[in-house]
């Protein structure tokens, strides 16, 4: 196995940056290749890393950090400027395990197929921030769940079909090409070309489900690893833990409470309480903390329907009538009145004007 550069400081070349800018959002081997094949599929690189707020020196370095939303929006705009809607599916289906870095070798150098999804689960948090991902024993199958929970993040689309496709790609690395999961799970609408899904995974693929995921069936999963590599694997767990605690930063609360107030908008209207229960936070003591961003708790909950309601509306194949619960009103005109004051039109003006 060829050897890759673990260290997280004192690497010759990389850039002088901060510990925290190190590793603050996501790891750089998840941007592996990212400019050629942005090229391939007729984009232009250097334009859409600009437009992204990404430096590409740091794309040259697997072990710096990325800003987590800089790259949703690398993705984002890369399917939208190269006029590929399937950019993080194709990404994907390209991207070798060897190229996603330390959490890569890390699933490569388990004993089993089984250890090298566990492996990987428990390692993804080090390598990328604010996400879930989880492994759920459902008896005859495996859940591989993941979802971006960032609370800046709303469009996130090409970032789940690319990171599924590379857990996909980790199990076909030892089961073959012609393995199939039982069934895919996407969380946003389905696109105009979802058949082009069904025939990567080889797998029926659903969407606007609660979560991205991957149904693995447990047969097979105790083939061992070609690559397995005790000694190594000690060494990248070891590498990615440091890389972690030495850019440890301190939470951001008002992405926090974002994120929390967008999963209890399902629900209906997020209240404080409930908020700050859910960040193990006295109700004062968020509050005294949102004020010192200068922002209440009220205008943040309003500031993310806001942006929520855009986002919607977006998405053609949604009914305006069903846009309120999800915003949680329990009413339309409520809807519709909170959007007249934002956008100075009704929601169905807007989605005419913005297309």
């Amino acid at each position: 196995m060829p050897p890759f550069p673990v260290s997280p400081a004192g690497l010759a070349g990389v850039p002088d940056l901060s510990a925290s800018q190190r590793h603050s959002g996501v790891l750089a081997a998840a941007a592996s290749g990212l400019c050629t094949f942005i090229a391939t599929q007729g984009g232009d690189p250097d334009r859409i890393l600009g437009v992204s707020g990404i430096d590409p020196e740091l794309l040259q370095h697997p072990t710096l950090s990325l800003a987590l939303p800089n790259y949703c929006q690398v993705l984002e705009e890369a399917a939208r400027q190269s006029g590929c809607d399937n950019f993080g599916l194709y990404y994907g289906q390209q991207f070798k395990p060897q190229e996603l870095g330390l959490l890569g070798y890390i699933g490569l150098c388990s004993a089993t197929l089984e250890q090298a999804l566990i492996n990987f689960a428990r390692a993804f948090p080090l390598h990328q921030r604010n996400s879930l991902i989880r492994l759920v024993d459902e008896g005859e199958h495996y859940r591989f769940d993941y979802q971006v929970r960032h609370g800046a993040i709303l469009v996130r689309r090409q970032d789940a079909e690319l990171t599924l496709g590379m857990a996909l790609n980790l199990i076909r690395h030892v089961l073959g090409s012609h393995w199939a999961p039982r069934a895919v799970h996407f969380e946003h609408p389905r696109p105009e070309h979802w058949h082009e899904h069904c025939k990567m995974f080889d797998a029926p693929v659903y969407f606007e489900q609660p979560c991205n995921s991957l149904i693995i069936p447990k047969r097979d999963l105790g083939r061992a690893m070609p690559e397995h590599n005790p000694t190594l694997l000690l060494v990248m767990q070891d590498s990615l833990r440091q890389l972690s605690l030495a850019g440890r930063e301190a939470p951001n609360i008002v992405d926090d409470t974002r994120a929390q107030v967008r999963q209890q908008l399902l629900a209906g209207e997020p209240t404080l309480e409930n908020v700050a229960e859910q960040m193990g936070l006295a109700s004062w003591s968020l509050q005294r903390r949102l004020r010192e961003q200068g922002m209440t708790f009220s205008q943040l909950v309003d500031k993310v329907r806001c942006e929520l309601a855009a986002h919607y509306l977006r998405q053609q194949q949604l009914p305006i009538s069903e846009l309120a619960p999800l915003l949680g009103y329990s009413e339309t005109s409520a809807f519709s009145r909170a959007f007249r004051r934002w956008f100075g039109v009704s929601p169905r003006q807007w989605r005419h004007t913005a297309h």
